[in-house]
């Protein structure tokens, strides 16, 4: 965010969107999504490796997992091996027990008096926030003071 305010400079601003802050259930539900859209999203990133770097990772072997660490204030997501195997990329050896993660993302979410406490820390000045009519989602608006 400082090297962001720092571009924009003086009587620059900064239109940003953020996922705001929601119940647990609620965004657990959202990256563990029915439809498993997230989930191939997530182990899109093994099939990568494999076609990228020359890995072998089986797929069929990793499931998607998304939790929501409140502490943090953040969804974790991991994929997690089903069996114990090793994977080989290029020249190295990798060995996964059952049940180890590897952590893919980090997103965090923010409540609206948090993420304007940060962008002020980087040098910004809270200027207006739009959301949705449930909260959900917001979209803030910050200037660089003069």
């Amino acid at each position: 965010m400082r090297r962001v305010a720092n571009v924009c400079r003086r009587e620059g601003g900064l239109l940003i969107g953020v996922d705001l802050k929601k119940d647990e259930p609620v965004l657990e539900a959202a990256y563990n999504d029915r439809a498993a859209v997230t989930a191939q999203f997530n182990l899109n990133l093994l099939e990568r490796i494999n076609r990228e770097l020359g890995a072998d990772f089986d797929l069929d072997q990793w499931r998607h997992r998304a939790i929501y660490n409140s502490a943090a204030g953040r969804i974790e997501m991991h994929l997690v091996s089903e069996i114990d195997h090793f994977v080989h990329v290029d020249e190295r050896k990798f060995h996964f027990r059952r049940g180890e993660k590897i952590i893919t993302e980090f997103s965090y979410k923010y409540a609206p008096e948090e993420f304007a406490a940060l962008s002020r820390k980087a040098g910004f000045e809270f200027a207006q926030m739009w959301t949705d009519d449930a909260r959900l989602f917001g979209v803030f608006y910050f200037v660089v003071p003069t």
